[in-house]
């Protein structure tokens, strides 16, 4: 079994990455910073091309080509600076904001193509970047995810990455999966998630533990204020004591919120994938997201991209 703490201290340059969209490269900071203040590391951060909807109107994430401000670093990778954004539009990447705020460049992965795709276009830039881990976190933990959970919203972007680190895993790559804000976004019950993170564990497959300290959280606290998160902000609430039902996504979803949302489970990919990675061993071979999309449907789930469809179906577009 991979030792994380071992794994984490050595890794000296390391490349941690929102593995949900939006929001989740706050979630990822919270692992580089803590590596960068405790084990010496030059971690870069970064995410997916996938805003949330009031961010971004149009649905799904941007490709490569709607992208501007960006410097191409392998095929759907890129690095992002803080005036990265779509092509023609006044629309930053949460990304983008997030280089303002590190005053330093981060990484943006083009989530429309397949899990192989994105695990290769990974390796070129890692190689690149000269970076020795790649860390995949997941802020809520819905990429536990089985299907059949009542509050499951947005099982496709998760699947699909969780997917492309076993294919990284498979040719070599060190990485890890992290699970950051245990039940922050609403979607799998702090419950839910922490009965999947048990069957990893009781596979072998839970690594480590770090929570969040007060440096940390004050790091956290000042991204939050530009970068546009719900989910990772429940996290540091979490920290500062805040405990009890919470309502996120303008009241239309609840959360119960507690300690255990201030720590980062990390979990052995491969270990992850055979035991709760139903999803991301479903979508595995699929060519593109929208390939992985019909799989999902097929095991009659809706996913994220099909509500950005029918939301933007119902205002006519956009």
């Amino acid at each position: 079994m991979i030792d994380a703490e071992l794994l984490l201290r050595r890794a000296k340059r390391p490349l941690v990455l929102g593995m949900g969209g939006g929001g989740d490269v706050v979630g990822a900071l919270a692992t580089a910073e803590t590596m960068r203040l405790y084990d010496g590391a030059d971690p870069i951060v970064g995410g997916l091309t996938w805003e949330r909807r009031p961010i971004d109107p149009v649905p799904g994430p941007r490709g490569a080509g709607e992208i501007e401000g960006g410097e191409v670093l392998a095929t759907g990778v890129m690095l992002a600076g803080s005036r990265t954004r779509v092509r023609g539009r006044d629309l930053l990447f949460a990304e983008s904001r997030m280089a303002a705020f590190l005053n330093a460049p981060t990484v943006l992965v083009d989530a429309n193509l397949g899990p192989g795709a994105i695990a290769d276009g990974l390796a070129r830039a890692a190689a690149g970047l000269r970076r020795d881990l790649i860390v995949f976190v997941d802020v809520g933990g819905d990429v536990l995810a089985q299907g059949d959970e009542p509050g499951l919203r947005s099982p496709l972007c998760d699947a699909v990455m969780l997917a492309a680190s076993e294919r990284l895993r498979q040719a070599g790559h060190a990485v890890l999966l992290g699970i950051f804000g245990i039940g922050c976004d609403a979607e799998l019950t702090a419950d839910e998630v922490l009965a999947r993170i048990a069957d990893v564990a009781a596979a072998g497959g839970l690594c480590g533990v770090r929570g969040l300290t007060e440096p940390v959280a004050r790091r956290l606290e000042s991204a939050i204020d530009l970068v546009p998160t719900e989910a990772s902000a429940q996290a540091v609430r979490a920290f500062r004591g805040v405990s009890g039902p919470i309502t996120i996504r303008d009241a239309t979803r609840t959360l119960q919120l507690g300690p255990v949302a201030a720590q980062t489970f990390y979990l052995d990919v491969q270990t992850t994938i055979s035991t709760a990675g139903r999803l991301a061993r479903a979508v595995a071979a699929a060519s593109d997201l929208q390939a992985a999309n019909a799989v999902l449907r097929e095991f009659g789930l809706a996913t994220e991209l099909d509500s950005e469809l029918d939301a933007a179906g119902a205002l006519g577009g956009a």
